[in-house]
Formats: structure tokens, C-alpha cells, sequence
């Protein structure tokens, strides 16, 4: 990214109080929302699996609210986290936290309070949805202190982006059936692709500065193994299609998104860090091309 030092020091000016809001924005990532996308595409899958083609408007309102929130929320836990290493590394050094225009006491804040407005609209739901949602915070929680202790953080963080997979099935069906275990199973390996290709960018910024991750445990065979995860989530979602008696559109929005994963093995052939940043982001179009595929199908099936 290009910076123009006399514009970055004009947004630097202004009333203390919109100064501090610009640095709470940009600690959440409110001003980059690939991270909302990839959390909202398997709420949204979900929603129309458990709704039939037809979830209840109000409950998917609350599901997008709720994860613009926890979101953001995760983001100020994970800075919270890494507020030691951040500035070590190119990609992450001029977060706010890094640069102290943000205190640790205040990342923490923000995270209970965003938590505690996501958890308000969770209340707006039955029972068993809120126990999960103990859950989902949880995994939220605990994610950005994996890297430190496993390889295998992005596998953490699957399980917190999919949680909105079984919570959306105890909204609209008071039940967590088979269907819904499998398109978890997808959105897991969902992110071990696209967060190993995130991995991929700081690769060699996180092994000096001793940050663990799937980009450096799968090494050499990195593309191979990304691959075999698209190939093993292109078949679950099948799986959950054909137990969901989904057809044409369904299927035809699973190739373009098979299509779409190719185009990101071709970006990440040379591990350049650019081409892996650009394949991480193609990951948006590929959940909004499953997601219509399931839409188109479901609106194709309803009765005239």
C-alpha cells in the first residue's frame, strides 16, 4: 500500500475525539471487512439450509449484526494478543495497538463490550442458541493465543467462524441435524485454506519472531495440502447439498467456486506475498458464489 505522508498526516489532525474513533475503527478492521465476509458466508449458507430457502428475516438480521460485532470484537482481542509481535512484522506493525495510539486496556474493553452487544442480540433467540453462543465466544476468545502454543490456529479459528453454523440451525430448528455437522466440517476447512494463504504473507516475519501457523507447518507441500482441503470442502458442500435435496444452481455455484480455487493455486504458485494476500481475498467471491447457487436453487424449487 502506498502511503502519501502529507495526506496520513492531515487524517492525523483534527478534534481528539474523532482521532480516537479513527484509531477504534482501524483496530477493529472496520475499514478492511474481508473478515466480516468470510464470517457471514457460512452464517448466511446455514440460514438457508435450516430455513428452507426461507429464514426468517428478523433472525437473519440479528446473525449479520452479530457478526459485524464479533468480528470486530475478535479483532481486538487478537491485536490484544500479538501486541508484542505486531510491530515486528511488515504486514502488521502500523496496527494501533503496535504503534501505542491504542492501550491494551482499551483493546480489552472493546472486546467485552462488543462481545456484550452481540451477546444482547443472541437473547433475542431461543434457549439453545444462547448456550452456544457461550461457545462462540470462547472460541473467539481463545483463538489469537493459540499461535503461540500450536500450528494449528487456523484450525481454532475454523471452529469460530463456523460456529454460526450450528447456532444458525438452533435459531430456525431448535436442533443441530447431521446437515449442519458437515457444512461445519466445509466451513473449518474453509479456513484452514484461506488463512493458511494469509499465513503464507508473514511467513518469514513470523518464524523470526517464533509465531506458530499451518503456513509453517505444512512447509514445502503448502500448495498440496490447500488443495486437498478445497478438494474435501467442494465435497462436503456437495454432501450437505445432496442431503439438503439441492440441484442444479446449487451444484453450478460449487463449480464456480471449484473455479475460483483454481484461479487461487495459480496465484499462490511462486509464494509470492502479494499473490497470497490476493488469493486470501478471492476467498470472498467464492463464499458469494456458493451463496447464490443456494439461493438461485432454493428460489427455483419454491412453489409458484
Amino acid at each position: 500500500m502506498i502511503h502519501y505522508p502529507r495526506i496520513d498526516a492531515l487524517r492525523e489532525q483534527g478534534p481528539l475525539w474523532r482521532r480516537r474513533l479513527r484509531d477504534y475503527w482501524r483496530l477493529v478492521r472496520a475499514d478492511r471487512p474481508i473478515g466480516i465476509f468470510l464470517l457471514l458466508w457460512p452464517a448466511l449458507w446455514a440460514l438457508w439450509f435450516a430455513g428452507e430457502g426461507q429464514p426468517i428475516w428478523w433472525v437473519v438480521l440479528i446473525f449479520v449484526l452479530g457478526t459485524a460485532l464479533m468480528r470486530s470484537a475478535g479483532c481486538a482481542i487478537n491485536d490484544y494478543a500479538d501486541r508484542h509481535v505486531d510491530g515486528q512484522v511488515e504486514r502488521t506493525a502500523a496496527r494501533p495497538l503496535a504503534t501505542g495510539k491504542v492501550s491494551p486496556r482499551e483493546a480489552l474493553w472493546l472486546f467485552v463490550v462488543l462481545s456484550l452487544l452481540a451477546f444482547g442480540l443472541v437473547l433475542f433467540l431461543n434457549r439453545l442458541t444462547i448456550l452456544h453462543s457461550f461457545i462462540a465466544a470462547a472460541l473467539a476468545a481463545v483463538y489469537p493465543f493459540m499461535k503461540r502454543y500450536t500450528h494449528l490456529p487456523q484450525l481454532v479459528l475454523g471452529m469460530a467462524f463456523g460456529w454460526a453454523v450450528p447456532m444458525a440451525f438452533t435459531a430456525l430448528q431448535n436442533q443441530v441435524p447431521p446437515l449442519a455437522w458437515v457444512l461445519f466440517g466445509a466451513t473449518v476447512s474453509w479456513a484452514l485454506i484461506y488463512d493458511t494463504m494469509y499465513a503464507m504473507v508473514d511467513r518469514d516475519d513470523d518464524l523470526r519472531v517464533g509465531i506458530k501457523s499451518t503456513a509453517i507447518l505444512f512447509g514445502r507441500f503448502d500448495r498440496l495440502i490447500i488443495g486437498l482441503l478445497q478438494l474435501l470442502m467442494l465435497l462436503l458442500l456437495w454432501q450437505a447439498g445432496d442431503m439438503a435435496g439441492r440441484g442444479f444452481w446449487w451444484q453450478l455455484g460449487l463449480a464456480a467456486g471449484g473455479g475460483l480455487f483454481i484461479w487461487q493455486q495459480v496465484l499462490i504458485r511462486h509464494r509470492d506475498r502479494r499473490a497470497c494476500f490476493r488469493a486470501f481475498l478471492n476467498n470472498n467471491w467464492f463464499g458469494l458464489v456458493v451463496f447464490l447457487g443456494l439461493f438461485a436453487d432454493y428460489l427455483g424449487s419454491s412453489p409458484a
